[in-house]
């Protein structure tokens, strides 16, 4: 059951990275920073060039890092802070479902980037790389 659940885990991690890479690009490449960052002025975000830089690299990165399964306590935690950010400035006062504008997919996207950052199973670089450091064992445990 064991290697059934680190496979499955492994699968999360891809499938949320690939998410998080093609929003990190989507800022990057498609739409540019320029345009990235004027979205950002619209919303209100704070220092929006800087934030918009600042979104696009924790989520390009972090989707990265989940796919490899490196440094994924540190990736988890600021790909959830990006999203709980993303929540409070663009989503909250669109209600909850995500088909209005709400907050839901972003929580969910925060929440298992948690769960993954925290539980990624032990098909990861970071339990390859020092399989003795405290934080990487917990969230290779297995």
């Amino acid at each position: 059951m064991t290697k059934t659940r680190d496979v499955v885990l492994l699968i999360a991690r891809i499938g949320i990275g690939v998410v998080f890479i093609a929003h990190g690009l989507q800022k990057l490449a498609i739409d540019g920073m320029s345009a990235t960052a004027t979205g950002f002025v619209e919303m209100g975000v704070p220092l929006p060039t800087l934030s918009a830089w600042v979104a696009a690299l924790i989520e390009l990165l972090g989707g990265v890092s989940l796919i490899l399964g490196l440094l994924l306590p540190v990736f988890g935690v600021l790909l959830a802070a990006d999203m709980v950010g993303a929540g409070l400035i663009a989503h909250i006062g669109s209600g909850f479902f995500a088909t209005d504008g709400g907050f839901e997919y972003v929580l969910v996207l925060a929440l298992a980037s948690l769960a993954l950052g925290f539980c990624g199973g032990r098909f990861t670089l970071d339990r390859k790389l020092n399989p003795r450091a405290p934080m990487l064992r917990a969230a290779t445990a297995g």
